[in-house]
């Protein structure tokens, strides 16, 4: 990297620490969106901790999250996973990156939405088929058409991912490009005020 890109990267990440302004950067989407690979860039970028909530809950519960679902069901599962949010959100600045089905339990999204600025990291169905259908650790795709059942849970979550403040489209590009785009969406939706 030159000096002069350098002192880009710095500027932008100086920029976009500003727009956040202390809070935390809440990324949502469905599985294979990107959440935690570029967010993991981006919290590199911003020089903030990255935490994945999905990880955060095997780590607390001792389980994967396929058998937690197993074990207790989608119910139980959203309640500690509103619980382990809660308690995440209350530590910040940091980029955390959330299950595809956190943003839509009502009593988590409003959590997230109180605890940071929240980016949709949106991906459309070949996109997202072809990050998930590599690893069989998806429980609610364990169907007998996961690729239809994907883009059933297209139809019927985009419109609340749609809630979230700011939106980056994930697509097949290098993922600091995307990384770089969520940076420059905190900057801009800050500069819009």
């Amino acid at each position: 990297m030159t000096d002069s890109n350098i002192a880009i990267a710095d500027t932008l990440r100086d920029r976009a620490r500003a727009a956040l302004d202390g809070r935390n950067l809440i990324l949502v989407g469905l599985m294979g969106a990107g959440k935690s690979s570029v967010g993991k860039i981006v919290a590199s970028q911003l020089g903030i901790p990255f935490i994945d909530t999905d990880h955060e809950i095997e780590r607390v519960s001792r389980m994967t999250i396929p058998e937690l679902f197993a074990r207790y069901g989608e119910q139980e599962f959203r309640d500690l996973e509103t619980r382990v949010i809660r308690r995440l959100l209350r530590q910040g600045p940091r980029v955390v990156s959330t299950g595809g089905g956190a943003f839509i339990n009502e009593r988590t999204r409003q959590h997230l939405k109180s605890g940071g600025l929240s980016i949709w990291l949106k991906a459309d169905l070949d996109v997202l088929w072809d990050r998930v259908s590599r690893r069989d650790n998806r429980p609610l795709l364990k169907t007998e058409n996961p690729k239809q059942t994907l883009e059933n849970l297209m139809t019927a979550r985009y419109p609340i991912y749609a809630e979230a403040d700011l939106t980056v489209q994930s697509r097949d590009v290098r993922k600091e490009l995307v990384a770089r785009e969520i940076l420059d969406a905190i900057i801009h939706a800050r500069e819009a005020l």
